[in-house]
């Protein structure tokens, strides 16, 4: 196995352990905060103090890897993830909500150098490999998608304050991520030469494909957060369903969101990027109007995991479309201004959806994803409608 297929199969291994950390928390944070928040309103604040931990930390951190490297990165974030992770528990047991939100600030610092698995993989990757090497890696969280909910029902009474085990069981995911990791061969970062010259940052915000790659991951995370986030809470505390059918309904759709990776990448190379990010356009269109035909279980479990796929499709692609967009000399800060924009969103996004289910409920959620969706299809149809017409003119 050459030293790329070696990366990427690490990455990947590394995607999965992220992610059964990430289901396990999406399932966990709404919940815990619900048990411990002095108003209703306040219950998905440990979810967006995760995600802000994730937003503060992206940018840092893509510089720290452009310096110190990928695996060094890497590791800084697992190891700051096993300290949020433990404060998190004791905000549980001690009964302090502002410690667990605490925590789950810092353990937002593990999903935002996470993210970054992605670009690594395309880093390392020859051209024509670029967009499968994203799609492979990304399929590694279909394993945490399974293993991070199945988990979380064992661990969640696993001490005698709920959550607190399935907390601290995180850990020992973090733990073998670390093993992982060490095992990374990607070459130092090579210092700027007087060849490498790398434009302003607002001249690359500028560029249509820049515009267009950052606004499709952002509408595309943000909706799929929106909904994610506040399903949960209306699955146990409106509809009344038990917390094992909230936990499948995540589990599915972490498996929607990963599953489709085993051929993203193969079907960008062949029907295009653009092409891929409508058909995950129209699939969110298809979940938002089963969620809005009914509250039952599968309602929620078809929704969630069509959800995930059309997440898939859009996040996928984004991410491959921005590699369009900047020079090897420019990919720390154009890949730190891009995840800093999707987890900016996600924030709001955490913080809105409990907000608005408790004050105007599920069918506000659900109008708010429709809305955003369609003008997500909107801009890639017209995009796609220009560069069709610039490459026919070049022809």
């Amino acid at each position: 196995m050459n030293d790329t297929r070696r990366n990427v199969a690490l990455l990947s291994a590394c995607q999965a352990l992220l992610f059964t950390n990430n289901s396990t928390t999406i399932a966990l944070n709404g919940l815990a905060g619900l048990a411990l928040a002095p108003v209703r309103q306040w219950a998905t604040l440990p979810v967006t103090m995760w995600v802000i931990g994730a937003a503060l930390t992206t940018f840092p951190a893509s510089l720290l890897m452009s310096r110190a490297g990928r695996r060094t990165g890497f590791l800084v974030g697992a190891v700051i993830g096993m300290v949020g992770a433990a404060v998190a528990a004791a905000g549980l047991i001690g009964h302090s909500f502002i410690t667990l939100c605490a925590g789950t600030l810092v353990l937002g610092t593990y999903n935002a150098f996470g993210q970054y698995y992605r670009f690594a993989a395309a880093d390392v990757a020859a051209p024509e490999f670029k967009a499968k090497a994203i799609s492979y890696v990304m399929a590694g969280g279909l394993l945490g998608g399974v293993l991070g909910p199945t988990v979380s029902r064992v661990t969640v009474d696993m001490l005698d304050t709920r959550y607190a085990g399935a907390y601290l069981f995180l850990i020992v995911f973090m733990l073998v991520a670390v093993a992982l990791l060490v095992n990374l061969r990607i070459p130092a970062p090579r210092p700027a030469g007087s060849g490498d010259h790398a434009r302003p940052l607002r001249e690359i915000a500028a560029q249509p494909v820049f515009i267009v790659a950052v606004l499709s991951a952002a509408i595309g995370y943000g909706v799929m957060n929106f909904l994610m986030v506040a399903t949960p809470l209306e699955m146990t505390g409106v509809c009344g369903h038990p917390y094992s059918a909230a936990a499948g309904v995540i589990s599915a759709h972490v498996v929607g969101m990963f599953a489709p990776s085993f051929v993203t990448g193969s079907l960008i190379a062949r029907f295009g990027v653009l092409r891929v990010m409508l058909i995950g356009v129209v699939i969110n269109m298809i979940c938002l109007a089963i969620a809005a035909a009914g509250v039952s279980v599968a309602h929620f479990w078809w929704s969630l995991t069509l959800l995930g796929i059309g997440w898939n499709f859009l996040f996928i692609g984004a991410t491959a479309l921005l590699t369009e967009a900047y020079r090897p000399a420019e990919r720390a800060k154009v890949q730190g201004l891009n995840d800093v924009c999707v987890f900016m969103t996600t924030m709001v996004t955490s913080l809105g959806s409990g907000y608005l289910l408790q004050e105007s409920g599920w069918t506000t959620i659900l109008l708010i994803g429709f809305c955003s969706i369609a003008a997500c299809g909107i801009m890639l149809l017209t995009f796609a409608g220009r560069r069709s017409v610039r490459a026919g003119a070049s022809a």
